[in-house]
């Protein structure tokens, strides 16, 4: 498979440099082939999505709505395909792709049905004869940057909401999910939307970026990946006076309390730390466990991880896979080898028959470290958890909020008091009670407090919120 730009409604070849695309769970096998466009494409996307944007302003919610069912269809039917390209491109094993493509589709008929829903307000007026309310109207040309950890999901709950507020997008993926982006845009392709609604452009973001993000037709911007690029973002939006909405990192706490079920906590902290190799932003990166139940709490955890399936994406059982490229493997290592040199290892997983060829970094938890070490302060993105002891809740609440990120914190408890105490207290914008820290439903706003988000939601009505602007009108009848 090659990567194509998708332009006003037509296919185009870009004309820069090319990628070889091997998959990270067998390098010898060749995926496909990456072009990168040059400013010139960026140009001529966003000429296009503000020629159309006019037109499909003037459809209906209704209307817009439509088509996002129709794509939510054709999503489905593809979904073994799609799910496949996307585990060979980026490693996630093949359960969990499947089960991404599915809320994909959730997505895109959440949206749908969102076209007939209410648009605006009644406002009674102090003067008489007067009829004033509000309505919601598009914001114009909306920019999307997608990362690669979620090459469906994280795209879909993105362009879904911007088009049905009547938006027109720009969307530059990852590199690393450029062909699964191609796979998706010729869906909605199938369903006939009309041209430059959905302008798809691949490349680096180095080469093309700062051209999509001073492009003179540009109302909006929705990133997700990095904070320091997201920061960079938010500055260079706020000076052009245009709106944006930045999604970051995160080290996320799960806090075990002493009366907690040690057998559920540990499963579903597993899962939150291993599933998808550790590559999430809500993943669980550090857990805080209460002083009295920390040995047999640490103990099963030790169990758990030594017992995780690792395999290549494709295997039905893997229950983690490599990690996505041969960059954020480097990445990842250097912390393993600072957890080897200074933190006790408590647990690490075994090598799996057939790894030997792809990017697999071994499950691993440390403990032995203050809140201040980088194992427990910075956003590693992969398979790699630390874990501290608290002397009490107050304690745990101390370490759960002594971070510069603010995106997702769980508790395992009985204690329902407490439960609450948590879920006010601890400085995150998803705060879970016996929950992973990873999984928030699509209906649900998604986002972070601090360092984690520029303080915008994602899905649910919350992201109608941000692909539109409140007008407010009033006319007298007398």
């Amino acid at each position: 498979m090659e990567s194509r730009n998708w332009i006003g409604g037509e296919w185009q070849n870009p004309s820069g440099e090319e990628m070889v695309v091997h998959n990270p769970s067998a390098l010898k096998e060749e995926v496909g082939v990456v072009h990168f466009s040059e400013t010139g494409d960026i140009t001529q996307a966003g000429d296009a999505a503000r020629l159309a944007q006019a037109g499909w302003a003037a459809l209906s919610p209704a209307a817009r709505g439509v088509y996002l069912f129709k794509a939510a269809g054709l999503l489905e039917a593809a979904l073994p395909e799609l799910a496949e390209l996307a585990s060979r491109e980026m490693g996630k094993p093949i359960t969990e792709m499947r089960g991404e493509v599915m809320r994909g589709v959730h997505l895109l008929r959440y949206y749908a049905a969102e076209g007939v829903r209410s648009i605006g307000t009644v406002i009674p007026s102090n003067e008489p004869g007067v009829l004033q309310y509000t309505k919601r109207i598009p914001l114009g040309v909306t920019a999307v940057i997608t990362p690669w950890n979620f090459p469906v999901a994280i795209p879909l709950w993105k362009i879904a909401p911007a088009l049905l507020c009547g938006n027109t997008v720009i969307w530059k993926p990852a590199e690393h999910a450029s062909l699964t982006a191609v796979r998706v845009a010729e869906l909605f392709e199938a369903v006939q939307l009309p041209p430059g609604v959905l302008n798809l452009v691949i490349g680096q973001g180095n080469r093309i970026g700062d051209a999509l993000l001073e492009h003179p037709v540009l109302d909006a911007v929705s990133f997700t990946g990095s904070t320091a690029t997201g920061l960079g973002i938010a500055g260079r939006c706020a000076r052009r006076n245009i709106k944006y909405q930045t999604e970051m990192g995160g080290k996320n706490a799960a806090v075990v309390l002493k009366d907690a079920d040690v057998a559920q906590a540990v499963a579903m902290i597993v899962s939150g730390a291993f599933r998808s190799a550790g590559q999430k932003c809500t993943a669980t990166s550090r857990v805080i466990v209460e002083q009295s139940v920390y040995e047999t709490f640490t103990e099963a955890l030790r169990q758990a991880v030594e017992k995780i399936q690792i395999a290549p994406a494709l295997d039905p059982n893997a229950y983690l896979g490599p990690v996505a490229s041969a960059g954020q493997y480097e990445k990842v290592m250097s912390y393993v080898s600072l957890a080897r040199r200074e933190a006790d290892i408590l647990a690490e997983g075994g090598a799996a028959a057939g790894t030997d060829n792809g990017y697999y970094v071994r499950p691993m938890v440390a403990t032995g470290l203050d809140s201040s070490h980088p194992l427990i302060q910075e956003e590693i993105f992969g398979p790699v958890m630390g874990v501290m002891q608290a002397d009490d809740f107050e304690d745990a609440i101390r370490l759960c909020n002594d971070s510069i990120y603010g995106l997702s914190a769980s508790l395992f408890t009985r204690d329902l008091r407490l439960a609450h105490r948590f879920l006010d207290e601890a400085n995150a914008g998803m705060v879970r009670v016996n929950q992973e820290t990873a999984g928030v439903e699509y209906q649900a706003p998604f986002g972070g407090l601090k360092q984690s988000s520029s303080h915008t939601r994602e899905q649910g009505q919350a992201a109608l919120n941000f692909y539109s602007a409140i007008k407010t009108c009033a006319i007298s009848y007398e």
